[in-house]
């Protein structure tokens, strides 16, 4: 009896109490088996939820990655499409580079140094610009080639302003210099004496005949042959009523025997501005017009500053 535990209890059909004999550890058994089945209950419960927790963690971090993938791949594409914009831009520098050389080389304009151009920079390679590459393959090579060769186009960029900005000035200068070199005939008529030496019509000695007669009828249009300032617009002895215009870089024109000056010293004239009318001032046989031109204060042949 010392290793028995009875147990009274009722049954269900009656208020009967009846008795059943244990044996000790057989209770003790079935305690710690219930104890242990708790015990592995509960922690199969936190270990369920332990996984499930870790599963839906999981999960959310595959959706995170899935995510941040497709955001990298959109930047690579963002970042292949720049690198090509920057080709396209480099071509574009390039093609006014060409244009530059080719205006130069029209307007008779040397290039201020070797300026200029994109040689020996090269491109931005073909396979770092395939969207189908992996995200980490040549993706690092490609940022660094872009940023260099951005750099390197703003330098070039800015060189170039500063070859446009010299080449406009030469320009202008060209411009300028052209307008005011004389190259149309001063007036509609005959040329009846020529440059150079020739027998004198009022001595018959052989003279230097500084310019061009060109004769007409009497009132007949004076033109300016270039654009200039009027320098002098007045009576000159032998020449009569004379206009000389002073048209800058050492060039003057004259333009003796007029009938009339319709001009005053100082006043500014354009090519084809008329200037006076045809006479017979002066020492002269007839109405003409005596049309010298003059380079740095030396006559000059005035047939070769006539290009109509």
């Amino acid at each position: 009896m010392k290793h028995r535990i009875k147990i009274w209890f009722h049954s269900g059909s009656s208020s009967e109490i009846r008795e059943i004999t244990l044996h000790k550890l057989l209770v003790v058994f079935f305690v710690m088996l219930g104890m242990g089945t708790a015990g592995a209950v509960g922690w199969m419960g936190h270990d369920y939820h332990r996984l499930r927790n870790l599963s839906l963690n999981t999960e959310s971090q595959h959706q995170v990655i899935i995510s941040q993938s497709g955001e990298i791949k959109s930047q690579r594409r963002q970042i292949q499409q720049f690198a090509k914009t920057i080709e396209d831009l480099k071509s574009r520098v390039d093609d006014l580079d060409t244009l530059e050389d080719r205006v130069r080389l029209i307007a008779d304009i040397k290039k201020p140094g070797n300026t200029g151009g994109f040689i020996g920079i090269g491109g931005i390679p073909e396979n770092t610009l395939d969207q189908d590459l992996p995200l980490d393959e040549k993706h690092n090579s490609l940022v660094r080639e872009m940023h260099r060769q951005v750099n390197q186009t703003a330098l070039t960029v800015k060189q170039q302003f500063l070859d446009f900005d010299h080449l406009i000035k030469e320009l202008e200068k060209k411009k300028n210099l052209l307008a005011s070199t004389p190259s149309i005939k001063p007036v509609d008529g005959w040329i009846t004496s020529g440059f150079g030496y020739r027998d004198s019509p009022f001595t018959g000695e052989r003279v230097f005949h500084s310019g061009l007669d060109i004769s007409n009828k009497p009132g007949t249009e004076i033109m300016a042959t270039a654009d200039g300032k009027i320098s002098y617009a007045a009576r000159k002895e032998l020449l009569g009523n004379l206009v000389n215009i002073d048209h800058g870089y050492g060039r003057v024109t004259r333009y003796g025997h007029l009938e009339k000056i319709l001009v005053k010293p100082g006043q500014r004239v354009k090519r084809g501005d008329i200037i006076g009318l045809m006479g017979n001032t002066g020492q002269s046989t007839g109405p003409h017009l005596h049309y010298e031109v003059r380079i740095n204060g030396a006559p000059i042949d005035p047939l070769k500053y006539i290009l109509n």
